[in-house]
């Protein structure tokens, strides 16, 4: 690019390549011809205005338009109340009006109320056409519920900025946690020269001051989510460096730190997050009082060291009073058994490593579901996983597990699912659970094979039509054109789990398309989550991930959307985008194909 304000055809092939697109000779040659008006072999002014807007023409768009404009040329109040209606949204006049008002930019058009394919366009790729339900942004959810009846948003070894043996302890992985909507952290506690430190016992990650991370928390607890925080207290600490951590909470926290039951909510009942805002609970063990015999606090599963081998001193130690008297609503305990007669106080919570998890899931499920019903439980990853590595959260979800704890420093899978499952409800770090999930007598069983409370069978049927300006992999492949492919996953009950994926398209990362159609037979969709992926096919190596976008189907909405890509850090990728169509039908599919309906495509899988 030379700057001159023209462009020649060599600069248009230089643009291509920067823009993502590997166009053939004789297709560019054509465009480049077209719009070279005064034929002198460069665009200039008004011809690079028509060669841009010829390169960004989306004719899946245009075919939308045209299928409900009357006349073929705008969308009148009338044609555009039907594509709302379509759509599954509000269809009244008002609100079409409205829409013109907002997108159509032509004087005339919006003056006599019509819409231009350019206006529907502005329309189609806002925010408000998107995919996810734009009402789920914000707090819409009953937050009276007792804590047991909530998904939380909960986070594993939070002081780690990499893997679990070497690598940095830093508060910034805090705050990272916190802005992200968690409302469990974790700090493992161990006894420092001055004060405790917080760091992965007998590893060489490094130590941060117990204090600075209070601080922190300090400040950024309620920053993006006013619902309680709770600490996960890993106690390590001897009894006068316990009694100092009591001091620091209280000195630093102040009147955020719960220290004694509300008013109105005896120990016998769950608060709520409502009852709860602003406040900082203290997770921990507690020193047992005679009329506590339902369970234990020694040293047991609810203590994520228990793999680790633990120092006699430890053994021996006891509990500090101070920092004892500090834990309300999340008491430390061991687990024993699932006991139906046993009335146990539903401040009383024990955490599970994923293994112990899945194996009570496997074979007690139904009685997990009904443990957490009332009580809280938290489930830890593995200490195998050295590199941070996480489990599926989806299976602890399934059995009602609230505290679902995973290392937030590690861009994957599981993470994406963890955020779009606490995407809804202003990111507030607390989901309401299915009510099938909340009764203390529920029958639903996690590994769900059809029937049964939360069974409502569903049709899901999505079309992957397009996708608008694709980044390129990474600053390796800088000089390469993406080939792309989209992966479609839904993840909920078993039952529920499944994958496809649509062809690749050979060098076209600017606006690739798809057209296939794929359908999803859902059993439980309360539970299910479903996760848009865009890959960069490799021929050599593993495929590049491009982008991704994962929500609830609870959470999504119908018709013709762009579904809006993030990064692997779940960060904005603007102007990324899918366009699809999706179709909700209530019960089975048939298993024979119904007159109108879209075949799948043979290259789809």
């Amino acid at each position: 690019m030379n700057k001159d304000g023209k462009m020649s055809y060599k600069e248009v092939q230089i643009l291509f390549k920067m823009i993502n697109i590997d166009l053939n000779d004789e297709y560019a040659a054509n465009l480049f011809k077209k719009c070279d008006k005064s034929e002198d072999g460069r665009l200039e002014h008004e011809e690079i205005e028509l060669f841009c807007r010829e390169l960004l023409r989306r004719p899946e768009l245009d075919a939308v338009f045209q299928q409900y404009s009357a006349n073929g040329c705008v969308l009148s109040t009338v044609d555009l109340r039907e594509f709302l209606k379509d759509q599954g949204e509000d269809h009244t006049l008002v609100h079409a009006q409205s829409l013109i008002l907002n997108y159509e930019l032509n004087e005339w058009a919006q003056k006599n109320q019509f819409m231009t394919p350019n206006g529907f366009t502005m329309y189609m790729l806002s925010k408000e056409n998107d995919v996810y339900n734009p009402e789920h942004s914000r707090v819409y959810q009953d937050m009276s519920r007792p804590l047991s009846h909530y998904f939380i948003s909960s986070s594993h070894n939070t002081y780690l900025t990499k893997d679990q043996l070497i690598s940095e302890s830093s508060v910034h992985a805090y705050i990272r946690a916190l802005r992200q909507g968690c409302r469990c952290v974790e700090l493992d506690c161990w006894d420092g020269e001055n004060e405790p430190v917080i760091y992965h016992g007998h590893t060489l990650t490094s130590k941060v001051p117990f204090s600075e991370v209070v601080k922190v928390i300090a400040e950024y607890a309620f920053r993006t989510s006013p619902y309680p925080l709770i600490l996960s207290l890993e106690n390590h600490c001897c009894v006068e460096q316990q009694t100092m951590m009591a001091q620091l909470l209280q000195s630093i926290l102040g009147d955020k730190l719960l220290t004694k039951p509300l008013n109105d909510k005896p120990l016998q009942w769950l608060p709520s997050p409502e009852d709860l805002k602003g406040k900082i609970l203290i997770k921990a063990k507690k020193i047992k009082v005679k009329q506590d015999s339902s369970s234990s606090d020694s040293s047991s599963s609810d203590d994520e060291s228990k793999a680790e081998s633990k120092p006699k001193a430890w053994k021996d130690c006891k509990l500090s009073p101070e920092l004892s008297d500090l834990v309300v609503y999340t008491r430390s305990v061991a687990f024993k058994q699932f006991d139906p007669f046993a009335k146990k106080p539903p401040n009383e919570m024990s955490s599970f490593s994923e293994s112990d998890a899945l194996k009570l899931i496997k074979e007690s499920g139904k009685l997990f579901v009904r443990h957490n019903s009332m009580q809280l439980s938290r489930i830890y990853p593995s200490g195998q996983r050295v590199q941070s590595s996480n489990y599926n959260p989806q299976d602890m979800w399934n059995a009602g597990c609230q505290m679902v704890a995973l290392n937030f420093q590690t861009q994957c899978n599981e993470m994406d699912l963890n955020r779009g499952r606490f995407l809804p409800n202003g990111r507030c770090g607390y989901v309401l659970k299915p009510s099938f999930m909340c009764q203390p007598d529920s029958e639903f069983i996690p590994e769900n094979t059809g029937g049964g409370p939360g069974h409502n069978p569903t049709l899901l049927t999505v079309k992957v039509i397009s996708a608008q300006q694709l980044p390129k992999p990474d600053k390796e492949k800088l000089s390469s054109i993406v080939d792309p492919l989209v992966w479609v996953q839904t993840y909920g009950a078993p039952i529920d789990n499944n994958t496809k994926k649509t062809h690749r398209i050979d060098n076209n990362g600017f606006n690739p398309r798809w057209d296939c159609t794929f359908k999803f037979q859902l059993h439980v969709p309360e539970l299910v989550l479903v996760r848009f992926m865009v890959e960069d096919h490799d021929y050599a190596t593993s495929n590049d991930f491009l982008g991704q976008f994962t929500f609830p189907f609870t959470s999504m909405r119908t018709g013709y959307r762009h579904l809006h890509l993030l990064k692997a850090d779940g960060s904005s990728m603007s102007p990324s985008s899918l366009f699809i169509h999706v179709k909700i039908t209530p019960g089975y599919s048939s298993p024979t194909r119904q007159a109108g309906t879209v075949p799948e495509n043979k290259a789809c899988r």
